[in-house]
């Protein structure tokens, strides 16, 4: 996960995308026109396929409460279900068009807003106001409350709930997919409900190795997928990390894509400041091939 100096980092960057440059990319076209009653999504620039995506604002009991969440899903058929966390600055526009960019490769997508104990919605418009309204202090109190046990119980909700849904394929796998403080999150849904949750993959993730009894590369599962993609900032602070990761899968009969990127972290988020496309794109490309096994 990122720390205040990453933050700090990313201020400064050069490359710091604004609100206008993210507009430029179509972000403010995912939103629009869209209702919980499934209609199409808006088709937005680099969201190929959008026009093929039904949105709708979801909610999911869950032993905390109620979730908010928003469903994407290609308009026809049943298809493979993915659990896609945002990063530390929660729901907004550019995640939402990374959600509604992998319904229209074919995934059934739930996308939850990952502070919903303490808030519901969004929160900021985009990582510059997030690092502009001390979103890192904001979010410390909602942040506390998503400890492994219950992020666990909540993809126990979550699976349960796709499992509910007619445009989910129930005969294939669920992955997850996390980013940042979240990446760790896709290995407790495959610990949560190891039956459903065969694919799990982490962007920039934080915390994966730590020495806690729970630590997520304690807890990888036999016969399950996990994509971990690094950033090189992330290696040099932690770089025995990717050895880690890797002794356990073999331990634990688990596959593992293991890589260091050339890119530091934040570079698969859109509006994030340290957005790298070319790395982006080929960090992609590995999840559609590790969610294609489902």
């Amino acid at each position: 996960m990122c720390d205040e100096r990453q933050l700090a980092d990313m201020a400064r960057s050069p490359g710091a995308m604004n609100r206008r440059s993210f507009a430029a990319l179509g972000g403010a076209a995912v939103l629009a026109g869209c209702t919980s009653a499934g209609e199409p999504a808006q088709a937005g620039d680099g969201v190929p396929g959008a026009s093929g995506v039904l949105r709708s604002e979801v909610a999911i009991a869950t032993p905390a409460g109620t979730a908010d969440a928003t469903f994407y899903r290609p308009a026809q058929g049943a298809h493979p279900a993915i659990i896609m966390w945002p990063d530390i600055a929660g729901v907004r526009p550019a995640s939402q068009q990374m959600a509604q960019r992998l319904a229209a490769a074919g995934y059934a997508v739930l996308h939850p807003n990952p502070y919903y104990r303490s808030v519901k919605g969004q929160q900021f418009a985009d990582f510059a106001s997030f690092m502009g309204e001390e979103g890192f202090a904001k979010v410390g109190p909602w942040r506390e409350k998503n400890t492994p046990e219950a992020v666990m119980a909540d993809s126990k909700a979550f699976v349960a709930w796709l499992d509910a849904q007619d445009a989910v394929d129930t005969s294939r796998g669920i992955g997850a997919n996390g980013h940042c403080m979240t990446g760790s999150w896709t290995f407790y849904a495959a610990a949560a409900a190891p039956e459903r949750v065969k694919a799990a993959a982490s962007m920039h993730g934080g915390g994966l190795v730590t020495d806690a009894p729970n630590s997520p590369h304690r807890i990888m599962q036999a016969g399950a997928m996990y994509l971990v993609c690094i950033s090189q900032d992330d290696d040099a602070k932690q770089p025995d990390a990717k050895d880690a990761l890797q002794t356990a899968a073999e331990a634990a009969g688990a596959k593992a894509e293991i890589t260091v990127y050339p890119a530091d972290h934040g570079w698969t988020v859109l509006d994030s400041p340290k957005y790298a496309e070319m790395e982006a794109e080929r960090a992609w490309a590995r999840m559609l091939e590790a969610f294609g096994g489902l």
